[in-house]
């Protein structure tokens, strides 16, 4: 769905502007992203499988859910509404814990540009992976996997091409986070 999005500046200030965000993609304009990473008690970590229609890495695993913040929107709601939107679960802004904003650039291709400052939460899964209802659209499957192979693939070199390459120093934070509260 192509939305209005928040034009940022390279340290993630809003400049005031808004444009459609396939206009952000394609001229590689900064703009906020929300990544919420559900993680449960016992060590496990939420991954999904992006659709295969999908403009970025089609089929590669990534962040439990991942959206764009619609222009005006704040934050934690983009987090809130994206995590009812492709899981099925609700959870309110109390459940969400910031974790940080990450800087991403990537060029897809010549005309597509995707320039997104990534806000960071975690969050506490406390239902069953059978609980969770993936949006067709955007989800292609949903796993639950322990943190120790999580950690494996993507930063210990195992199984990099299995996932989104937000690169290592990403996912090192990801799992430092997660095992620091398990």
């Amino acid at each position: 769905m192509d939305e209005y999005v928040d034009i940022l500046d390279e340290q993630g200030n809003p400049k005031g502007q808004s444009c459609l965000k396939s206009e952000a993609h394609r001229k590689g304009l900064l703009h906020p992203t929300i990544h919420v990473w559900l993680y449960t008690q016992d060590g496990r970590v939420l991954i999904q499988q992006r659709g295969k229609h999908k403009d970025t890495h089609p089929l590669l695993w990534d962040v439990s859910v991942a959206g764009h913040v619609s222009s005006g929107e704040e934050i934690s709601v983009a987090a809130v509404r994206e995590v009812q939107e492709e899981v099925g679960l609700t959870v309110s802004e109390k459940d969400l814990e910031p974790i940080g904003t990450f800087k991403a650039v990537h060029k897809i291709s010549e005309d597509f540009i995707d320039a997104e400052f990534h806000h960071i939460y975690l969050c506490k899964l406390k239902v069953p992976l059978t609980a969770l209802t993936k949006q067709d659209s955007e989800v292609d499957d949903l796993a639950l996997i322990p943190l120790f192979k999580f950690a494996e693939e993507t930063w210990g070199l195992a199984n990099v091409a299995k996932y989104v390459p937000h690169g290592p120093t990403y996912y090192k934070t990801i799992v430092k986070e997660i095992k620091s509260r398990i």
